[in-house]
């Protein structure tokens, strides 16, 4: 497997693996994470300039995307019912999805980010288990709840180096 930049002319490509993940997400117990069309197109182009969507493939194919970016995210400023391990600077994960055939890539993703930046910061919705269960498995701990702009509450999680 490889991680790159995502481009512009694969943009349907990544849509399908989102779409296909709300499917999952559906099928898992957890349908109001990415309801509809989200991440919507605008996002993910805005993304793709600034060079912070990735995609994870094998022999040309697209198994996975994800936003990485170094610096601090506004929604983690403030953390309930916790504390982050660390004020260290770190990288944000968010967005991560996975094609149907991908095992193994949600975890190789995870260990891309962690090789740039030894302190690592995502969340993910209270229903979607098997994100938390990914997390935990690769080494995450639960911190807290934060919450994004629009107020819905996430599972914040960090992991970082020593």
């Amino acid at each position: 497997m490889n991680i790159r930049p995502a481009r512009t002319e694969e943009l349907s490509r990544i849509e399908e693996i989102y779409a296909s993940a709300r499917v999952f997400m559906r099928e898992q117990g957890n349908p109001n994470q990415w309801r509809t069309q989200y991440p919507p197109s605008e996002l993910l182009l805005a993304d793709i300039a600034a060079e912070r969507l990735y995609v994870c493939e094998e022999e040309g194919e697209l198994l996975g995307v994800f936003y990485f970016a170094l610096g601090e995210d506004p929604t983690y400023r403030v953390i309930e019912d916790g504390a982050w391990l660390s004020d260290k600077p770190y990288g944000v994960i968010h967005r991560i999805a996975v094609a149907a055939r991908g095992r193994g890539v949600a975890s190789f993703c995870f260990a891309h980010c962690f090789s740039l930046c030894p302190n690592i910061r995502i969340d993910t919705h209270r229903d979607n288990l098997p994100m938390q269960r990914a997390l935990e498995k690769n080494g995450f701990h639960r911190c807290g709840i934060i919450h994004l702009e629009n107020g819905d509450a996430r599972i914040a999680y960090q992991k970082e180096e020593g």
